[in-house]
């Protein structure tokens, strides 16, 4: 009995090849079967072809058709066999990836992508494991690079990835290590998150010195007095990084050098608080990466992420679409629902020119316009996923790219990227490892949010900010919220107009979550109203103008003071620390006086140390007061 073929549904069989295939196969005359002793099934069809299938998997199957890879032959051979009838077989014991031993995986895999698996393991990687479950019998691995399932208990014939097969196979191995953790530590529970290897380490540093070496240097002189001739070194620092795989620290960089650029073009994309981020994030890496008791280093430092990975043929749904603009600059970002893998993609595009969000909603990216992507379906062989999950489409292969309209039936889409219960989603933001060392990924925290009803709508003039509170089933509240900008001036009347139910029935709100003071916050980029996607960012200006204005609209003095005193720190970055006016120090005990009044007591230390040492310490304890410092109020600003 071939009861790999026999446990393939249909859904399986179309992971593995493609639905269409599938229902295609399903409407051939049933072939003449006949099985050998060892297993292999053969099936000759009336008009000719015969296909064999031994045992092994999908990729050994054979068809006399001529066809490449697998075809409907294959596959209805797999449906007649299943149709056969069988001898009542006892219930198979549970099964576990675990369970399958290396030797398995090196005759599956082969012994160069054994030993690429084996350098990641010994780096370290975290995964998410899924156990099977009546409503999902297929046990599957999130990794950082891929989705890994398996279709068949105990046969890695079956095995579906969502990268191109053959370009990412060592996923396989790296999936059955994180079953083997988590059936070892967390056995029976259903949905875990599990850190996998990363005993054995290269040395005890953290890789990134000649990158803290690059943030020492911007903080003594600041960008003002950074010449060009810093680039080599930002280069070098580049390389050095790509070529040890660290790809969260690399990124970092190149968007230190993108801030030190602007500021040298006089680009309003210039921003001292960013620059200081970026410089205090690679020093929070290091630092979690190099204590003894740290957070795994892959998780830090992306050691496990691919630069591109290629993708099999992929469904995405798309979400809606933001649009920035910087200076002469629109940036326009499309996001987009991989369900295989559970995650958000960017799809990111940017132009010259002043032009707005309805503008910009008829422009073209490869055979359809920005709406469409923004508020469409697609099926596509060419996307590309880069490690921060921004997704290109390759231009050899851009003509197997289909895009259909969504009618926004996001509740069908993983439960991690469908928020149903308000408390829970605070939960999880509760949880999250905090920004600075956590992965650099893109629409991390893009959610499609399903809203019961909507409790108010409010206009704050002064920051032309519209707050609308919304309602989940169980009576939690949520606040959608977004402000007015130039490149987007129908943003606010086209969200106002769908918040009181002028074009239809409100399903969802899908946006970028978070919270402030406490609070679940929302900004929107689009929104399941009716049977369609509505993006407010590409809608035209124009709208009935009944708001109602928010009373006592006020900042809370406690984000006041902490913003406040993050840009007098991002003066540092700045000016740099041997090019402070004498009354710097006077302002920073200002702000630690006002932080000790809020309450803020050790975030006000901080900074009191940081001036304590501009005085009497080395330039290297002076740098190393201003990342406590500075880190303190990034981590309190993200927290409040």
């Amino acid at each position: 009995m071939r009861t790999d073929l026999l446990g393939l549904t249909a859904d399986s069989l179309a992971a593995l090849t493609n639905r269409g295939l599938v229902k295609r196969a399903g409407k051939e005359a049933a072939p003449e079967l006949r099985t050998d002793a060892d297993g292999t099934v053969h099936g000759s069809f009336s008009d000719g072809p015969t296909a064999t299938l031994p045992p092994g998997g999908l990729d050994v199957a054979r068809c006399t058709c001529g066809a490449t890879g697998v075809c409907r032959h294959v596959i209805g051979v797999i449906l007649a066999y299943q149709r056969l009838p069988a001898e009542a077989a006892p219930e198979p014991p549970p099964w576990s990836p675990g369970q399958v031993t290396d030797d398995e995986l090196s005759a599956k895999i082969g012994a160069r992508l054994m030993a690429a698996a084996r350098r990641t393991e010994r780096t370290g990687f975290t995964a998410r494991v899924r156990r099977a479950t009546s409503n999902d019998p297929v046990p599957q691995v999130e990794l950082a690079t891929a989705t890994v399932r398996f279709l068949v208990p105990g046969d890695l014939g079956f095995v579906h990835t969502d990268t191109v097969a053959g370009s990412r196979d060592d996923v396989i191995a790296l999936a059955v290590w994180a079953f083997r953790v988590a059936d070892e530590l967390h056995p029976g529970v259903p949905e875990v998150r599990v850190d996998v290897g990363g005993e054995v380490e290269t040395g005890t540093g953290s890789g990134l010195e000649r990158a803290l070496g690059l943030a020492g240097t911007v903080l003594r002189e600041g960008a003002a007095h950074l010449g060009q001739g810093l680039e080599a070194t930002i280069a070098d620092v580049q390389r050095h990084l790509d070529a040890a795989g660290l790809r969260w620290p690399l990124l970092a960089v190149g968007d230190l050098a993108e801030q030190l650029a602007s500021y040298r073009d006089r680009s309003s994309h210039y921003r001292p608080e960013l620059l200081a981020s970026h410089v205090a994030e690679l020093h929070a890496r290091h630092r979690a990466a190099t204590r003894p008791d740290a957070t795994l280093r892959s998780s830090v430092l992306g050691t496990a992420e691919a630069a591109e990975t290629p993708l099999r043929r992929a469904r995405l749904e798309s979400l809606g679409c933001r649009i920035r603009g910087l200076g002469d600059q629109r940036i326009a970002e499309v996001y987009l629902a991989h369900s295989d893998s559970a995650m958000v993609l960017v799809l990111r595009r940017q132009w010259d020119g002043d032009d707005d969000g309805a503008a910009l909603a008829r422009r073209r990216i490869a055979t359809s316009t920005l709406a469409s992507l923004a508020t469409g379906n697609l099926v596509t062989e060419s996307a590309v996923r880069s490690a921060s999950r921004t997704v290109r489409l390759a231009t050899g292969r851009i003509s197997k790219t289909t895009v259909s309209p969504s009618r926004g039936d996001w509740g069908g889409l993983p439960p991690s990227l469908v928020v149903t219960d308000f408390a829970a989603l605070s939960r999880e933001l509760d949880a999250l490892t905090l920004r600075p060392i956590r992965p650099r990924v893109e629409a991390e925290l893009v959610r499609a949010v399903a809203v019961a009803r909507v409790e108010a709508v409010t206009y704050a003039p002064g920051d032309q900010r519209l707050d609308a509170v919304v309602v989940d089933q169980a009576g939690n509240t949520a606040t959608v919220r977004a402000t007015h900008t130039g490149a987007v001036p129908g943003r606010l009347d086209s969200l106002a107009a769908v918040l009181a139910g002028e074009e239809g029935e409100l399903r969802f709100v899908s946006g970028v979550v978070g919270r402030t003071a406490g609070g679940v916050v929302i900004e929107p980029v689009g929104l399941a109203v009716g049977g369609r996607v509505v993006v407010p960012d590409l809608q035209p200006a124009g709208g009935s103008g009944r708001l109602m204005v928010a009373e006592g609209d006020r900042h809370e003095p406690l984000t006041t003071a902490l913003i406040d005193t993050r840009g007098l720190l991002a003066e540092v970055a700045h000016h740099g620390l041997s090019h402070l006016l004498p009354t710097y120090d006077d302002r920073l005990a200002a702000a630690a006086q006002r932080l000790t009044v809020l309450g803020l007591h050790r975030i006000a230390q901080a900074v009191t140390a940081f001036a304590a040492t501009r005085t009497h310490d080395s330039d290297e304890a002076v740098e190393q007061a201003w990342v406590d410092a500075y880190l303190r109020l990034d981590v309190a600003l993200d927290l409040n």
